[in-house]
């Protein structure tokens, strides 16, 4: 009876922006991040702050930024409302604003990691005559597995615990754009502890199973 007073919409949406978010940073993520651990080039320290400003400015400032990018007048809004396409406070805007909250989290730990692979296991595959594909999925990223494994779990944590830049671009519609975080703050908001309290055990238990499991996983394949 207590499990049907609860609208378990916000813990399936907030799991399911995080699932996509995740794919997303890590697709984007890992050859950025394998790029610059080795690369060297000009602007090459402004790219990296740029990449890194989501980490250290407010939600509300990234929301914000987002919004003028993604409203009716910004410059992306402005085209995909000429394709018949509107971004802007849908569930997708929640997903975008989990991506760039979460994706500096997926560079610097898969950028340490990558640096922390011997170059000469790569020199060797390339002597043996793998190309530079092979040699990645192959020698790099299972020799930087692990520190790849903790930005995945930071990430996916950090994309189900989005709160500012998701209401300011996906704003709070019940089964629609409201997500745990969202769920927790105006239910508390309007006094129904119940529902908070839940949610805010839900998304604790859940956050500490993944970071847990993680762990393990990461010290059973290193041993």
């Amino acid at each position: 009876m207590f499990m049907e007073l609860i609208d378990w919409r916000p813990v399936l949406l907030s799991i399911r922006v995080a699932v996509i978010a995740t794919v997303v940073v890590t697709c984007l993520g890992l050859p950025l991040s394998r790029l610059l651990a080795r690369g060297e080039f000009f602007g090459k320290d402004a790219l990296e702050s740029a990449i890194t400003l989501p980490l250290v400015l407010p939600p509300s400032v990234v929301g914000y930024g987002l919004l003028m990018l993604i409203g009716k007048n910004g410059l992306l809004g402005k085209v995909l409302a000429d394709m018949g396409v509107t971004l802007i406070f849908s569930w997708w805007a929640a997903v975008l604003a989990s991506i760039v909250v979460s994706f500096p989290l997926m560079y610097q730990s898969s950028k340490a990691a990558f640096k922390s692979v011997d170059v000469s296991f790569e020199k060797a595959a390339r002597t043996l005559g793998a190309n530079e594909v092979r040699i990645f999925f192959t020698v790099t990223l299972p020799l930087a597995w692990p520190g790849v494994l903790a930005g995945l779990v930071l990430t996916f944590a950090r994309a189900v615990g989005e709160f500012g830049a998701t209401l300011m671009v996906a704003g709070n519609i019940p089964g629609q754009t409201q997500t745990m975080p969202l769920a927790i703050y105006f239910a508390a908001e309007s006094g129904d502890n119940t529902t908070a309290g839940t949610l805010v055990a839900v998304i604790t238990i859940f956050s500490f199973a993944v970071i847990f499991l993680a762990n393990r996983w990461s010290k059973k394949h290193r041993n």
